[in-house]
């Protein structure tokens, strides 16, 4: 443990010692009660720099994408924009069905359970949906092999 929490944690103890005065034994049990106050006081710091440990681990190993070039923000912008309004010029129910998928994150399950209909129904709506969106956005191709569309959405090079 670094010194500087070792320091933060008799600062607690003696801090809790002070705050807790009238509660402390008098005479030769005043020892042992600080003692128990300390003990109590170490495993919360323990355990508190292990989860910080744990977290600044979990943090390091997320991938990290720079940020984009202005001129690549105002493409997407613009893309995105385009985008939006091809979205919106279609049916509601297609709406409904990719912001299902794509905003909530639902599983094919889940959408067929919002929608009343079976699974299957539920997977050919939103193809039919996608391909009348790509049709209004004007995408006619896929995205090429090779390229991370995730690192491409946060901001990365490929």
């Amino acid at each position: 443990m670094p010194e500087h929490i070792a320091q933060d944690a008799v600062s607690e103890v003696f801090l809790t010692a002070w705050r807790r005065f009238e509660a402390m034994p008098a005479g030769d049990e005043s020892l042992p009660w600080l003692y128990g106050v300390a003990r109590n006081v170490v495993r919360n710091t323990s355990r508190s720099h292990r989860r910080s440990l744990r977290l600044s681990a979990k943090s390091k190993a997320q991938p990290h994408y720079p940020e984009p070039s202005p001129e690549l923000q105002i493409v997407r912008n613009e893309q995105d924009a385009e985008l939006v309004a091809a979205l919106e010029s279609l049916k509601p129910d297609d709406q409904e069905v990719l912001r299902l998928r794509a905003y909530e994150g639902l599983s094919m399950k889940q959408i067929s359970f919002a929608i009343g209909c079976s699974e299957e129904a539920a997977k050919k709506r939103i193809s039919r949906a996608l391909g009348r969106l790509r049709k209004a956005a004007a995408i006619d191709r896929p995205v090429p092999s090779g390229i991370n569309p995730r690192a491409t959405q946060q901001g990365g090079e490929q």
